[in-house]
């Protein structure tokens, strides 16, 4: 009688093997694991700054005033700076519009409109400066 059985050998290599792919499991945890420890961070240990730049302020509709001209939309989040707004003619407020969300020239404004570049320049500065005035003379000291 054999003292060692026929496949033996063949139970030794397998087990050889399996031990391998093991280690090497083993190993590739541990690098992964080494990794994330370089690259992530506890909350508790980020600085405040840089806390601030994982936070998120959800925007609502609800929560803007919003003005149309020309099919866009001017949202205006300061309720003060809305009334102000919403006191201006409609075509300076469409001058606005058009300057401020699609950063169109005088002159583009002006085609639009059916008016001279001159004509959209002198309203649009003239309506900027009857914003401010109003908004000095609404706003509270020190705001």
């Amino acid at each position: 009688m054999d003292a060692i059985p026929r496949d033996y050998g063949e139970r030794c290599q397998f087990d050889s093997y399996c031990k391998l792919v093991l280690y090497h499991e083993a190993v590739d945890y541990l690098r992964e694991m080494q990794r994330r420890r370089e690259h992530e961070a506890s909350f508790s240990e980020l600085s405040q700054a840089d806390m601030d730049k994982l936070c998120v302020t959800d925007q609502y509709p609800s929560d803007s005033f919003t003005f149309m001209s020309h099919g866009y939309e001017l949202h205006i989040g300061n309720e003060l700076v809305a009334d102000a707004f919403a006191s201006l003619p409609k075509q300076e407020q469409s001058i606005l519009i058009l300057r401020c969300v699609l950063d169109l020239t005088d002159q583009e404004i002006g085609h639009i409109m059916g008016m001279s570049r001159s004509a959209v320049q002198r309203r649009r500065t003239k309506t900027l400066e009857e914003l401010r005035t109003r908004l000095k003379s609404i706003m509270p000291k020190g705001g």
